[in-house]
């Protein structure tokens, strides 16, 4: 995040920074901004109005009374696919993620008839296209409707119950969630994989990505291959760190999944992938009723019970589809690599670069010229090779301002344990166990009963979250992946926790507590 007043975006070691200057200094969406960071991340919401009432930030814009009276306008008609325009109808995201599918499938086709220029020019529009559906009023609306229900329970259930965080528990085991189902999918890989010891033996010790070509020599080694490659057919696109195309993926260095498998095995009984689906299920099921039947005690208990039920209905079936999109456009960018790490072959071959994935080095339009023109300048590549390394040791802060000057926020919370370490609740619930601080997910070898301290998540490290009882990261909001993965699973989870990694020590007990967002160390 930059307060900046030169340009929209801005970069600044190798990270894009969204300026929000134009934003802040008007009235009306200044407030809509504050709102919305303060929803996802508290702390940006703070260090932007440390900047603000420090009093040198630029004034208002002339015409702002005008403008909040266009805004409030607007805000009076709901947007399309609004809670105020939607059915409470399953069928609703079933349709939308066919759409999507069938999308990628023709995209999977198209592309293979394309090369050279003509391929780029392909992607530029198939990226067009990308577009348009991730900003789908239809999607956009069923992702609001559900967050806005879950909002409105949290906030009239502890007006009128005095429960705290109700929508967690009513978000549990919901249809329809791509990367939660992906975690349950590797459960049932182990479960295949758990009645062949020889195969176990196996992957204990492989070392490469041809070992899923080496196990038919054993016991088990075909049915283990097949699932594997099954697996990787659905979700093989994914990786840590994922919306960076140039990432290697699972289906590039299958050795990834292995120490996951592994873990499965060693941690978790058999089925249990729909034990743990149907005990969410059975938990948000019984939250409901209690609150319902709790609900129609109270003045006015019918409405209140009716309203409350319409918005555990809207939870129940579209929050699963938060996590669809980025997962449809994940499955586009792999689409794209493959075509493109393709076509870096053929400059490969001419003798345009040194080996394919140099075209990592270089913007889009340069790559476009390097293959029109069958010439590349060797020195911008080694530059930008030698920068991405000094970038990747830099950790980004929330907020700077124009100057260059770092802004910290800070969580305004009382009544905390002393020594208690802050972040957001994002996930209800109580929990002691052992830390495990995991930097790479690769690295991870869990047991039963840990709580998983790390940086951040993306999708790719749920299946961890099959082995974990709670969550602690440096990173995340109240809709990042991470969050409404731990809802999902019911784990127990605080995000946004500064320097979580460096002040918890790997293997020492704490404390999570995710309904009031703090971490005890034991």
């Amino acid at each position: 995040m930059a307060v900046n007043d030169s340009c929209p975006n801005a970069y600044a070691g190798g990270r894009l920074f969204v300026d929000v200057t134009p934003m802040l200094a008007s009235h009306a969406s200044r407030e809509m901004v504050l709102n919305n960071l303060g929803q996802s991340d508290p702390l940006i919401k703070d260090a932007l109005m440390t900047v603000i009432e420090r009093g040198d930030f630029i004034k208002p814009l002339p015409n702002d009374k005008k403008e909040q009276s266009a805004v409030k306008s607007k805000e009076a008609i709901p947007p399309a696919g609004s809670q105020a325009q939607l059915k409470i109808d399953p069928t609703i995201v079933s349709d939308l993620i066919q759409r999507s599918q069938t999308s990628i499938e023709a995209l999977k086709q198209n592309i293979q008839t394309k090369s050279g220029a003509d391929l780029l020019n392909f992607i530029l529009e198939d990226i067009q296209q990308l577009k348009e559906m991730l900003s789908d009023p239809q999607s956009m609306g069923v992702i609001m409707a559900a967050q806005d229900a879950s909002s409105w329970i949290n906030e009239k259930m502890s007006e009128w119950l005095g429960e705290k965080n109700a929508a967690d528990t009513l978000a549990q085991s919901v249809p329809n969630n791509i990367t939660s189902e992906m975690g349950l999918a590797l459960l049932d890989v182990a479960d295949l994989i758990r009645p062949y010891p020889e195969v176990i033996e196996y992957l204990q010790h492989v070392k490469n990505d041809n070992f899923l070509d080496e196990l038919v020599e054993f016991e088990g080694g075909k049915e283990t291959r097949d699932a594997i490659i099954a697996f990787l057919d659905k979700y093989g696109m994914r990786c840590a760190g994922e919306i960076d195309i140039t990432r290697t993926r699972w289906s590039e260095k299958p050795t990834t999944l292995v120490p996951l498998i592994l873990g499965n095995i060693k941690n978790c009984e058999p089925n249990e992938s729909l034990r743990k689906f149907e005990q969410g299920r059975r938990v948000a099921l019984k939250k409901e009723q209690e609150l319902l039947e709790r609900l129609k005690l109270l003045p006015d208990g019918e409405q209140r019970a009716k309203e409350t039920k319409q918005r555990i209905d809207f939870i129940r079936n579209f929050s699963g589809f938060r996590e669809y999109p980025k997962y449809a456009m994940v499955n586009r960018y792999f689409v794209y690599k493959q075509a493109l790490l393709t076509e870096a072959e053929q400059l490969v071959q001419a003798g345009v670069i040194h080996e394919k994935e140099d075209i990592y080095y270089l913007t889009f339009e340069e790559l476009r010229e390097g293959v029109l023109t069958k010439k590349l300048d060797d020195r911008i590549i080694s530059k930008r090779k030698d920068e991405y390394k000094l970038f990747e040791k830099l950790t980004p802060p929330r907020v700077i301002t124009s100057d260059g000057e770092i802004i910290a926020g800070q969580y305004k919370r009382e009544n905390l344990p002393a020594d208690a370490l802050v972040g957001l609740p994002v996930s209800s619930g109580v929990i002691e166990g052992k830390a495990r601080v995991i930097l790479n997910m690769e690295d991870a070898d869990l047991e039963d009963g840990d709580i998983l301290v790390t940086s951040f998540t993306d999708p790719s490290w749920t299946p961890l979250f099959v082995s974990i009882k709670g969550l602690v990261t440096e990173v995340g909001g109240l809709m990042t992946h991470g969050a409404v993965i731990a809802r999902e699973y019911g784990l127990p989870s605080v995000v946004g926790v500064e320097n979580a990694t460096k002040l918890i020590k790997d293997g020492q007990r704490i404390r999570v507590n995710g309904t009031e967002g703090y971490i005890e160390i034991l």
